[in-house]
């Protein structure tokens, strides 16, 4: 009997599932940091060209690179932030509710950290697809024979025409494409180890840069300069963020494992390759008596057989890179929309088999005019990698300020322990994003205006629901009044039911009051309902709903849903009320806004809320309530 046979059959098919997910993980999870070889070392290495290169600085940037990766990637996401999950589920919004649920009343923090890190995302959003793609096309140049005709006008074109399909393509789902991410990746991964092994090996030296010594030097000898080399090396962690945002659809173990069994030793070996190419370069140089320049280590460190498959490649792995940040941005905006920071928008299902495979129109177009606004401004690489870091390091310091909130009031870990804990992760980050900072005047200051656009669309969108709720608490009167109130003098009865909609199930909602002042009547079965959002990912079935019953006229519904679901108000309330949906009908208040500079918002606040108030997603759509079944009721409310 054979080894294999003595495992238990049960056993290897859990073992085998956890590789199919680890494959799938390296598809989607590290598509994002497996492209930053392309361009993290060049970028690192040109920071300090200005006095000539030589041996210690190229030494110092991998040495720098490789740390980076250990402390920020190693230590800080997969061995530290992934324990800190929501049910499964990561991301900078799964872990603000989870703040937010762990510190109770004083959760407004926790909330405008995890608005600051939701708009510093939308800025990885648009650089990612527009830097890897590009960064990809121009490896053409370096093809033998071929490259003196690959223009910028030609690779700007290639570029642009990719990110439009790939954008293009999002209405139609990518459920039936993304089978093959994780193979392609895995190539990837495996083909830009292999090529940095295979150049280590004629600079063995190079493995001296796994030391940190060499990075510190690099950091005490360089000044300010260094400074500049420590944001550009922090290009070589962008993506780490994805390792805990995709947690909710692989787990922790597979991502771990991917990570430690290919993603890591790829990237290490990739990078220790291009540094012994550069030195192999650098002593040819010295010997020819020619100046050394900073090249395209990457795809110059492939054999001239090989650099049309790499390029190749290398450009689907950058497609894919951008399609999960395209795809997290669809997410990200799905739970944004359920925590009320955003308007609702018009959300699709693009799978059957998968809810989490979702697309929303208003983000992917905006996305695709940010992306191409971005390659034909920036027309390079190299100019568009300064504005990359800071939306990234922004995001971390976020998150560890997020974390540690949930390690002082989730984990219950004591201010001590807790500080300690943080504050070098924390520390870290702030220096990342200071060196980054340095870079705003390159083109820094692109992902912080859309950080700062979006910032405003949050607080101007929260500020403005607060004043019509509040408006509405106050038009309103106790539920329970109207009820004793009716009880004495019955109105007009008419066959069915009806669902009157409000945030708060206290209260009377208008469309009721509206309804019996111009209407007169009553249904023989009246459902208040209220939807809500809860602070974890996914409620049970048998939590979605709370039913409390007022009188004979009236029954309170509490429908609540986990801020990665899209409510089915119909479907719920047929199952856990059994109402026949054709005798159902639903009334819903549509408020009717005005602006004034006098009360409220300023005038301007005001035009941008009912804006976004106007151009929101009909709640019929959002709660997936037929259309036919609507009633529409409301007022005038002075924002």
């Amino acid at each position: 009997m054979s080894a294999v046979d003595t495992v238990p059959e049960d056993t290897r098919q859990t073992s085998r599932a956890t590789l199919m997910l680890a494959i799938g993980a390296i598809g989607v999870v590290f598509g994002d940091i497996g492209t930053s070889p392309l361009y993290a070392f060049r970028e690192a290495l040109g920071q300090s060209a200005a006095g000539g290169i030589d041996a210690s600085e190229i030494l110092g940037v991998l040495s720098l690179a490789i740390w980076a990766l250990i402390i920020v990637v190693t230590f800080k996401y997969v061995l530290f932030l992934m324990r800190a999950d929501n049910q499964g589920e990561g991301g900078v919004l799964a872990l603000t509710a989870l703040a937010r649920r762990s510190i109770g009343t004083r959760a407004t923090i926790a909330l405008v950290l995890g608005a600051a890190g939701a708009a510093l995302f939308y800025g990885d959003a648009i650089l990612t697809p527009a830097l890897s793609v590009l960064s990809a096309v121009e490896g053409l140049k370096t093809i033998p024979g071929v490259g003196q005709l690959i223009t910028e006008p030609v690779i700007l074109g290639v570029t642009i025409a990719i990110l439009v399909g790939l954008f293009f393509i999002q209405s139609r789902g990518t459920a039936s494409v993304s089978k093959l991410f994780g193979p392609v990746c895995v190539l990837w991964f495996v083909s830009i180890g292999g090529l940095g092994a295979y150049h280590i090996a004629s600079q063995p030296g190079i493995l001296a840069a796994l030391s940190p010594f060499y990075g510190i030097a690099f950091l005490l000898q360089h000044g300010v300069i260094g400074l500049f080399v420590l944001g550009a090396v922090f290009l070589a962690v962008t993506g780490a963020e994805a390792l805990t945002a995709d947690m909710g659809h692989f787990g922790r173990f597979p991502i771990q494992l991917g990570w430690f069994a290919l993603v890591f030793p790829a990237l290490v070996l990739n990078y220790l390759g291009q540094g012994a190419f550069a030195l192999t370069a650098l002593h040819a140089a010295t010997a020819a008596g020619q100046p050394f320049a900073n090249q395209d280590w990457f795809f110059l460190m492939v054999p001239g057989a090989l650099r049309i498959p790499m390029v190749l490649l290398a450009m689907l792995a950058t497609i894919i890179a951008s399609q999960a940040v395209i795809t997290g941005a669809f997410s990200l905006t799905q739970q944004a929309i359920q925590l009320g920071l955003l308007p609702r928008l018009r959300i699709r299902q693009t799978s059957a088999d998968n809810s989490g495979q979702i697309y929303l129109p208003a983000i992917n177009w905006l996305l695709l005019i940010g992306v191409l606004v971005l390659v034909t401004q920036f027309r390079s690489s190299s100019a568009m990698a300064a504005a990359y870091g800071i939306a990234v390091t922004g995001t971390m310091v976020v998150t560890t300020c997020l974390a540690y909130l949930v390690v002082r009031h989730h984990w219950h870990w004591g201010r001590v322990q807790a500080t300690l804990l943080i504050v070098p992760f924390l520390a870290l980050d702030l220096i990342f994003f200071g060196s980054n900072i340095l870079r705003v005047i390159e083109g820094g200051w692109v992902p912080l205006v859309v950080a700062a656009a979006i910032g405003l669309i949050i607080a101007t969108w929260r500020r403005g629901k607060a004043i019509v709720n509040a408006f509405e608490a106050r038009q309103s009167i106790p539920l329970a009044d109207l009820a004793a109130a009716l009880a004495k003098r019955p109105p007009e009865r008419v066959e069915g039911t009806a669902v009157f909609l409000t945030a708060n199930p206290d209260n009377t909602p208008g469309a009721l009051l509206h309804n019996l002042k111009h209407n007169k009547v009553l249904h023989e079965r009246n459902l208040i309902v209220s939807v809500r959002t809860a602070d974890r990912p996914v409620i049970p079935v048998e939590e979605r709903a709370t039913v409390a019953r007022i009188d004979d006229n009236f029954t309170s519904v509490v429908l609540k849903y986990g801020f990665m679901e899209t409510p089915d108000v119909p479907h719920d309330l047929t199952v856990q009320l059994a109402i026949t949906p054709m005798k159902t009908s639903y009334f819903i208040g549509r408020n009717t806004l005005k602006a004034s500079g006098q009360v409220g918002m300023p005038l301007w606040q005001d035009r941008i809320f009912m804006f976004l108030q106007r151009n929101a997603s009909d709640p019929t759509d959002f709660l997936r309530i037929p259309p036919g079944k609507v009633l529409e009721l409301g007022e005038q409310v002075t924002v």
